[in-house]
């Protein structure tokens, strides 16, 4: 998870999340291998070497992995990286960029060292364009430079999609350091976000715990799920997102979907699981959401004291924001907040776990769909139910660091 994710993430439309372009220009002095001492001597994990490319980040739906993918495969191939853009315009019909959002000479300054990172494209390259580098089904760990050195070296501007399953903790350390200083140092709200964000966070009531609840249509849409209890104005939401390949899933696929924990909980499960593990009723609860949520009176009629960036922001305030500015600001809020519970553990919960362990803050918990969706399969219901859900998240609940990052983390230690 990184900073960036919770910019993006809640906002989705899709709960499977979406592609970070990374395009990429070569001069021709780029190495066909890493320097392996790049992995033994502390001196050069900061320092990069002659830019062997100039590679420009796209941020497009959901910008979090992608961004920090971009920042260490660019220091693996050598490049100098262009400020990221976002590219959300397809999925919100706004235009707000890197800027709306994050203190860019921050970034900059916090990346230098690492990798190097320019405000604009060099005219003459980005006119052109870029040869697509898809690696987002590449399977178990692969070597970038191996992958995508020849491409970017044939064509000279290539546009990377990363590997969505590349494990960070089997880069070589130069690209470790360089992808935990982008995601936990040197991103942060520009001034007038993070002072509205701190205005949020001061009128909520404390002490409190924000919820990342996840049941938008498009969402239960592309789940592919059957919900038969919903209202009649929520199934006919959730059809008017519902595109030609993305129809109900029925019979024993349906069966083993739902039993793989693919189906989101509804507002009224997401109550009786909070109560099971013994959350009282009384607790004042952010909702870290984006609009439309559906079936909300289903947790809201047990957990009344729920406060929203609508309800706490003025008209005006609200109004005028970009998404991408409401997404940070629950991120902030999430992040400082004394418990964090997300429903769902997609990019926005990654990010949001990953920074709470990383600053030693604790009570955070990822509920489990999977759980609910066996017992419940399995007939029980109540207080036998209820048993079932306390027993599944006993062990998680009382760690409290949620499901972001291994027991030992690689950013946790000097590197």
């Amino acid at each position: 998870g990184a900073f960036a994710v919770g910019v993006a993430a809640h906002m989705g439309a899709a709960a499977g999340g979406g592609v970070a372009a990374v395009r990429v220009v070569a001069d021709g002095n780029a190495r066909s291998s890493v320097d392996e001492e790049w992995l033994h001597q502390d001196r050069l994990l900061r320092r990069p070497q002659p830019a062997a490319a100039r590679c420009m980040l796209n941020l497009v739906y959901p910008p979090c992995n992608g961004l920090c993918d971009g920042i260490a495969v660019a220091r693996l191939l050598n490049a100098t990286m262009v400020l990221p853009k976002f590219e959300v315009a397809a999925y919100w019909n706004e235009s707000s960029g890197f800027a709306d959002v994050f203190d860019v000479d921050h970034f900059i300054e916090q990346t230098r060292g690492y990798v190097e990172v320019v405000k604009d494209m060099p005219e003459e390259i980005s006119l052109k364009e870029p040869f697509k580098v898809d690696c987002r089904k590449q399977k178990g760990h692969f070597d970038y430079v191996e992958t995508v050195l020849p491409a970017l070296l044939q064509h000279r501007y290539i546009s990377l999609t990363p590997a969505m399953s590349q494990r960070k903790d089997r880069y070589p350390s130069h690209a470790k350091a360089c992808y935990c200083q982008g995601c936990y140092n040197a991103l942060k709200l520009n001034k007038k976000v993070e002072a509205k964000a701190m205005e949020l966070l001061q009128a909520i009531p404390k002490p409190f715990l924000s919820l990342h609840l996840r049941f938008e249509p498009d969402m239960v849409a592309y789940s592919r799920c059957e919900y038969s209890a919903l209202s009649s104005k929520s199934l006919d939401a959730i059809e008017a997102a519902r595109g030609e390949d993305r129809n109900v899933l029925v019979g024993d696929a349906a069966h083993l979907w739902r039993n793989r924990g693919k189906c989101p909980l509804t507002p009224s499960e997401t109550a009786f699981i909070l109560q099971a593990l013994g959350i009282p009723t009384e607790t004042n609860i952010y909702l870290a959401a984006g609009d439309g949520l559906m079936e909300l009176d289903g947790f809201t009629s047990i957990y009344k004291n729920m406060y929203t960036k609508s309800s706490l922001l003025t008209h005006e305030d609200f109004e005028r924001m970009h998404g991408n500015t409401k997404a940070a600001l629950d991120y902030y809020v999430s992040v400082n907040s004394d418990a964090y519970v997300t429903t769902f553990f997609g990019n926005m919960d990654k990010m949001v776990t990953a920074m709470r362990t990383m600053q030693g803050l604790q009570k955070t918990l990822v509920l489990s769909r999977r759980a609910f969706a066996n017992y419940t399969a399995a007939g029980l219901a109540g207080d036998q139910l209820a048993k079932a859900m306390w027993d599944a998240h006993r062990e998680d609940y009382i760690m409290g660091r949620g499901l972001a990052l291994p027991e030992h983390c690689f950013c946790e230690f000097k590197l």
